[in-house]
């Protein structure tokens, strides 16, 4: 019984870790239930060495800009006392805000609506008593600013840029030649398009004449390329 117990646990962990890596793996239902936290294999992979703030201004008829990154009730401290806009990274929901914002206000009439990504590096969120130790330069914070979304006065996205670190990416990409000659003869890809091929019947003034048709062929939903940390 002790022996049955044990395979049975053993079994099903390396089902659920072996679900969690297919799940992870081709983002099949991976962000379905917060459960699946558990089980995907994605142990904080993606954090970095920059820290994110978003900022959301308006620009009125007049010329004038304006903060709607929190309405006159106040910023929404969700966990700590960072607002809710900064945890959606992916800019997902943040078109929410500003017109949340402005329906709830009185104000000119908007021409445009900013979403500005700031990012700067997390050694300077240490104490100054730990940067002395650590760092004989002096503490000075350089932040880095980029034009994340650009909206219509009715929060329809008009622009759509990448984040900080893809831009980072894609520069060091483009920059690196011996990366672009690695990603042309590695880069791993799932053709999921499938071509039915049929020959039409002769006919009597063309019947040496053999054509190649392709039934049902049309672009796949989801075309991608698996891509890791």
């Amino acid at each position: 019984m002790k022996r049955w117990l044990i395979n049975s646990v053993i079994a099903v962990y390396l089902s659920a870790m072996g679900f969690g890596i297919f799940s992870h793996m081709l983002s099949f239902h991976n962000t379905t239930h917060p459960v699946m936290y558990f089980f995907v294999w994605d142990m904080f992979c993606g954090w970095s060495g920059y820290e994110n703030r978003i900022h959301i201004v308006g620009e009125g008829e007049s010329g004038a800009y304006y903060d709607l990154s929190k309405g006159p009730w106040g910023e929404f401290n969700p966990f700590s006392d960072i607002g809710r806009r900064h945890y959606d990274y992916n800019a997902v929901n943040l078109r929410h805000i500003p017109e949340n914002v402005l329906r709830n206000t009185q104000h000119e009439p908007m021409t445009r609506i900013f979403v500005f990504e700031e990012n700067w590096a997390k050694k300077y969120n240490m104490p100054d008593y730990i940067w002395n130790q650590m760092w004989e330069e002096p503490k000075v914070p350089r932040s880095y600013y980029s034009v994340r979304q650009v909206l219509t006065p009715e929060s329809e996205l008009a622009q759509v840029n990448n984040c900080w670190l893809t831009q980072c990416c894609n520069s060091d990409f483009m920059s690196n030649p011996r990366l672009r000659q690695e990603a042309r003869l590695v880069n791993p890809s799932i053709s999921v398009a499938k071509l039915k091929r049929k020959e039409p019947e002769r006919t009597a003034s063309r019947p040496d004449q053999r054509e190649t048709f392709l039934d049902g062929q049309r672009e796949p939903e989801n075309l991608f390329t698996p891509a890791g940390n």
